[in-house]
C-alpha cells in the first residue's frame, strides 16, 4: 500500500492554534506532521518568567530551529554559552537553554522545529 502525500497550504493569518502566556504567545499551523510557529515576545519576555511556570522544567527542552523577523532575543544554554539573535538571522537553539527580549522592539520569529510541544502544560 502507498500513501501519497497532498498539497497542502495554511495561512499564519488563522494559525491552527494558538498559545497565550504572559508577555506573548505563539501561533502554530500545521502541515502533515510538522507543526510550524510564529513566536511574538513583548519587550520584558523572559522563557524563565513566563513560559516555565507553565511547562515547570529548569530551561526550555524544546528545540528551536529558527528565522528572527524582528527584535532581538538573547539565548543562555545550561552549559554557560550565549548568542543573540536578531533580524535576519537563522539559528538554532538546542533543548537545555533559557532566553530573553533584549530592548524595547517585540521580537517575532518563525520557528520551524520546536512548536509542537512548546508552552504546554
Amino acid at each position: 500500500m502507498t500513501t501519497t502525500a497532498k498539497l497542502q497550504k495554511k495561512s499564519m493569518k488563522s494559525p491552527d492554534e494558538t498559545r497565550s502566556f504572559d508577555k506573548g504567545k505563539v501561533e502554530i499551523a500545521k502541515v502533515g506532521e510538522t507543526s510550524i510557529g510564529r513566536a511574538y515576545f513583548e519587550p520584558g519576555w523572559s522563557w524563565e518568567k513566563c513560559v516555565k511556570p507553565i511547562v515547570k522544567t529548569e530551561s526550555c527542552q524544546a528545540p528551536h530551529t529558527q528565522y528572527v523577523i524582528s527584535g532581538r532575543m538573547r539565548v543562555k544554554m545550561d552549559d554557560g554559552s550565549e548568542e543573540e539573535f536578531g533580524p535576519g538571522d537563522v539559528g538554532y537553539l538546542p533543548p537545555g537553554h533559557n532566553a530573553w527580549i533584549i530592548g524595547n522592539e517585540p521580537f517575532v520569529a518563525v520557528d520551524f522545529t520546536g512548536m509542537k510541544e512548546y508552552a504546554k502544560k
